[in-house]
């Protein structure tokens, strides 16, 4: 199952975006052996201002996969749980699982309607190079938590 991260704007040239680069070659590395990755980093840009064409091009970059809405109103999830999430998506026969990260207003309601569950990472709001970062990050744990590498929490 590929994994993809959409991410509205650009993450710059800063730490974040090292970082989530960092995991997500990490991820799709470790993720290969499991039939998973591998893990593109994606960024959309829109042309116009506004929840509407952002969400257009998210729909667009999403279509056919299994979309995943970033939102502070969403579904927490513990590291285990969500890596066994991930997994059971793999199992079901998923071919592509995609998260997306709306803009500085959130995500569109189109976009939220259409994804098939929502992610939290608490109630903060998060600066979107972060938020990225950190996603990558997690699916970089789910690997190898499903890879069977020592769980610091087991």
């Amino acid at each position: 199952m590929k994994l993809a991260i959409l991410a509205i704007g650009r993450p710059g040239r800063g730490p974040e975006a090292d970082l989530a680069t960092d995991y997500a070659g990490r991820a799709t590395a470790a993720g290969r052996p499991l039939g998973l990755g591998p893990l593109d980093l994606v960024d959309l840009d829109p042309r116009k201002p506004g929840k509407g064409p952002e969400a257009e091009l998210i729909l667009a970059a999403a279509e056919g996969s299994h979309l995943i809405a970033c939102d502070e109103r969403g579904r927490t999830y513990s590291s285990r749980a969500f890596a066994d999430h991930i997994a059971r998506l793999r199992d079901q026969g998923e071919r592509r699982l995609v998260f997306a990260i709306g803009g500085a207003d959130g995500l569109d309601a189109s976009v939220l309607s259409a994804a098939r569950s929502t992610l939290a990472f608490g109630p903060q709001t998060w600066p979107h190079a972060l938020a990225r970062a950190m996603l990558a990050e997690q699916l970089y744990r789910a690997v190898t938590i499903l890879a069977g590498s020592p769980y610091h929490r087991d």
